[in-house]
């Protein structure tokens, strides 16, 4: 399985749309797209998980890496995800703690930081 990117902006937020599976094949590619948003200014970034099939621990490294560069320049990151297996996975790791997670990504639109 690929992974699939895309990007929107949504006033001043950037909503980054993943699709397949992050994982240590694909997770450069995700973590290549956050650092050129964040590169270009885009500090508050809301990533839309609902289609991401399969999460490992390379893929929460890129996340908490994109966490920790959007933070540098006073920034957000949210996370937009409502399947089991994959919150139970920032459960299990204790990331539920690090990001705001939603369940829809007009909700993460609407959070205020």
């Amino acid at each position: 399985m690929d992974l699939s990117l895309s990007t929107r902006t949504e006033g001043d937020r950037t909503v980054v749309v993943v699709g397949g599976e992050i994982d240590v094949y694909t997770a450069p590619k995700l973590r290549e797209q956050l650092i050129d948003l964040v590169s270009n200014g885009n500090y508050h970034l809301v990533v839309d998980m609902e289609g991401v099939d399969f999460l490992d621990s390379t893929g929460l490294g890129v996340l908490v890496g994109g966490l920790k560069r959007v933070r540098a320049h006073e920034g957000s990151l949210r996370l937009v995800c409502s399947q089991e297996r994959i919150l139970k996975i920032f459960r299990i790791t204790g990331l539920t703690k690090v990001f705001p997670i939603h369940s829809s990504v007009e909700e993460a639109l609407a959070a205020t930081d």
